[in-house]
Order: C-alpha cells, then structure tokens, then sequence
C-alpha cells in the first residue's frame, strides 16, 4: 500500500479543512476505501478519518423524524430501541448488513457517500423520501443520488446526518447474494409523509431507482394483494453471472409484495 498522511479532527469543520487538500480521501468504517487502496485503485494523498468526530453520531427522534448522525455505524441503528419504534423497517435493514463486522465498522454516511449500486441504505432513504444534511447544505434523497456510485456531494463535503420522517407503514425485503450479503435485489416500501414509495436497490444498472407503476398500484390499494401480477420491465437494469435482468426484474414485484405485507 502507498504512503499516505493521515489526519483524525475532532470537528466537522477541521475534518472540511483537511480534506480541502489535493487528493485527499474522507474515511468513516473503511469498508470499500480501504479495499481499493490494496488493490491500488486509489491511491490519496491523505485519509481524513472521519470516526474521532463526535457530532456526527447519534440518534434523535423528535416531531415525527428520526434523525441518524452520518457516523453511526449500522450495528447501532439496529440496536436502537427508537428507531425500532419509529420505523422497524429501517431498524431491520441496518442489522442485515453485511456481516456483524461490517455492521460495527460501517456508518450510514460512508453507506450512502459511497453509493454502491447493491447497498442497503440507498433504498431506505429513497424508500422514505429522507433528506442528507451534510457541513453546506440540505439534500432531497431524489437529488442526493445520481448514479453509479455517484452523488451530489462536492469534493470535501462531508455528510453529517441524515433525517428520515416517520411513516405509517413500511417494510424492507432483501434477496441477498450469499457471499457478499449485498442486495441481489432489495426493496423498500413506504406509506406516510411522502407519499407511497418503492425504491429499488441492487437491480438498477443505475443504481437505487424507484418503481413508480408499484408505487401507483399501492397508492389505490396497500396490500401485498394490489401487486398480484405486477410486472417491471427489465430494461436498464444489471445482468450478471448472479442474475439476469429479467431474473432481477421478477424478483421486485415479489419482494415489494412481501414488504408489504
């Protein structure tokens, strides 16, 4: 591996400081950046670890939003005694990522900055129209994602939480790969705030997308029922030596209907 500074503030503002500088990487969990740097695909010039930062943990629920610090690893979320009241389907998400290391090294943040077109977390803030507060601004998850392991975030911005409003009902079904436990497919349903919502992770060659013909069949009528024969195109979406297009295609309906419930 290639020599690299390494700098642990203490604040949200001195971490922006140093990750202005050239080729510099923020770090939360380690969970992809450090894989890469190994295989020498990155190569910074410093590592800002982001983990020391005290502001960016916790979690807040409060006038029908549950708010998670960017830094909260996944393992904490599903430990969460509220947000297993607020919003068991995210609880429930969050403790099947991965394996029990990765839920105790990776964060929320790191999840969504990084925006692998497999992860979990992509489909829950999509799924329930969340908002991404980072150190300069307030994005829509709509705006927030834009692609293959592509977002709107700006080079040294540095997710600082993320606020999800509370549904009234929602469910997260997950076909996983084995080795891996990535989302093979995964679908997130929501019914509240923002409306009806079914987003899609693992399918879309895009990444996270939202099913909006599932959405409009529940919006008549919530119940695993309305999706009988349901169908989604497969156009745009991955196929791989895992599954095909139209494999991951048949699967979403499925998993939409069983979250539901």
């Amino acid at each position: 591996m290639q020599t690299f500074a390494y700098h642990t503030p203490s604040s949200v503002a001195d971490a922006a400081r140093a990750a202005a500088q050239e080729d510099a990487k923020l770090i939360a969990g380690g969970q992809t950046l450090l894989q890469s740097m190994k295989l020498g695909l990155a190569a910074p010039s410093a590592l800002v670890d982001l983990g020391q930062i005290a502001e960016l943990k916790g979690i807040k629920v409060a006038g029908g939003t549950v708010t998670i610090g960017a830094g909260t690893t996944h393992a904490a979320v599903a430990a969460s005694a509220e947000v297993q009241k607020a919003i068991p389907a995210l609880a429930e998400l969050a403790g099947h990522i991965g394996d029990r290391q990765v839920r105790n090294r990776g964060t929320l943040g790191g999840s969504l900055a990084n925006n692998d077109p497999a992860a979990c977390y992509p489909a829950a803030v999509l799924g329930l129209g969340a908002t991404v507060h980072t150190n300069k601004r307030q994005l829509a998850a709509e705006d927030f994602f834009q692609g293959l392991y592509t977002t709107a975030l700006e080079d040294g911005e540095i997710i600082t939480a993320v606020s999800f409003p509370v549904p009234k009902k929602a469910g997260w079904q997950k076909f996983k790969q084995p080795a891996s436990r990535f989302s093979l497919v995964g679908v997130f349903v929501s019914k509240g705030p923002a409306g009806v919502r079914v987003a899609v992770t693992g399918a879309g060659a895009g990444g996270v997308f939202r099913a909006t013909g599932l959405e409009a069949k529940l919006a008549a009528n919530w119940s695993a029922a309305a999706l009988a024969g349901a169908a989604v195109s497969a156009a745009d979406l991955n196929s791989d030596l895992h599954g095909s297009a139209e494999y991951r295609a048949a699967l979403i309906p499925v998993l939409a209907a069983r979250a539901v419930g």
